[in-house]
């Protein structure tokens, strides 16, 4: 059984509940928005799945994220996998920050994943069971290298999402290997570029042939999911390297058709155009 925390927006939450649950799985599914959940829903039943989902704001401490694993447990069954999507990225320039921004992304970046994954670990290893976690991340974690500093959102914007991000990357490895030995992996995924949701195709402020496929991401955190979590575990690691390097083919989020032009052998072309530096202009306050 799998709970996807953030799985309303179109993009990779959405995706791998709609997988998950064509391959098999049991999913649940958490958002601020029942209507688009219920969306969510709707193509998991499609591919012949069956799930819940629970209204929870992962950015406020009562909004329901302390009782989430255990309401999920009560509806469909002990959770083996977690894959926590979620993520507030206010990008502006540091000295225009309020407090409530800086909190905000504190909670939903950093805060709440601690938790589900407390809960997780302690309701697998409380039935002596095996487990998987994985926690989306983001290139904006990174460090930023300069001078000259890159004309890049992360670079001149992004003073608050990139360290909370960061903070979450350094979080798993712990989980990793404190967990290690015991049937549980954690790991960090990040997307090769930017993942095509509606929201960030609608907002305009990134080139068409940025992004990837919502497929990609979504085959990438299976294969996570799957691997043996003595050997694939604290791994941080980008959605089309992971893919190349496991010669791992890309299926549609049914899980029945290979997606053209995203196979392994396509993949060396677009790592190396994504190696090549970009000016962007940064987005407003973003929910994912």
């Amino acid at each position: 059984m799998a709970l996807v925390a953030g799985a309303s927006q179109g993009g990779t939450g959405t995706g791998t509940a709609i997988r998950l649950a064509a391959e098999g799985a049991r999913v649940a599914i958490c958002a601020r928005s029942e209507a688009k959940m219920r969306d969510t829903m709707a193509q998991v039943e499609v591919v012949g799945g069956e799930g819940v989902m629970f209204l929870c704001d992962l950015a406020d401490p009562d909004g329901g994220r302390d009782t989430l694993v255990a309401r999920t447990e009560e509806a469909l069954g002990p959770v083996d996998y977690l894959v926590y999507v979620a993520a507030y990225g206010p990008y502006a320039p540091f000295a225009e920050l309020g407090l409530e921004q800086m909190q905000k992304a504190i909670e939903v970046n950093l805060k709440a994943p601690m938790l589900l994954c407390q809960q997780v670990v302690s309701s697998v290893r409380g039935r002596g069971a095996c487990g998987a976690i994985v926690n989306i991340g983001t290139k904006a974690a990174r460090p930023v290298v300069g001078p000259p500093f890159p004309e890049t959102p992360p670079s001149k914007a992004g003073s608050v999402y990139g360290p909370t991000k960061a903070a979450l990357h350094r979080y798993t490895q712990s989980v990793a290997s404190e967990t290690h030995g015991h049937g549980i992996s954690a790991n960090v995924l990040s997307p090769q570029s930017a993942i095509g949701t509606p929201a960030l195709r609608a907002g305009g402020w990134i080139p068409e042939d940025m992004f990837e496929p919502v497929e990609t991401m979504v085959e990438a955190v299976l294969a996570l999911l799957e691997g043996d979590p003595d050997e694939m575990t604290g791994m941080d690691v980008l959605s089309i390297d992971l893919l190349h390097s496991l010669g791992r083919p890309v299926y549609d989020l049914a899980g029945r058709s290979l997606v053209e032009g995203w196979q392994p052998a396509d993949m060396p072309a677009y790592i190396a155009r994504r190696a090549q530096p970009f000016t962007l202009a940064p987005p407003t306050d973003r929910r994912i």
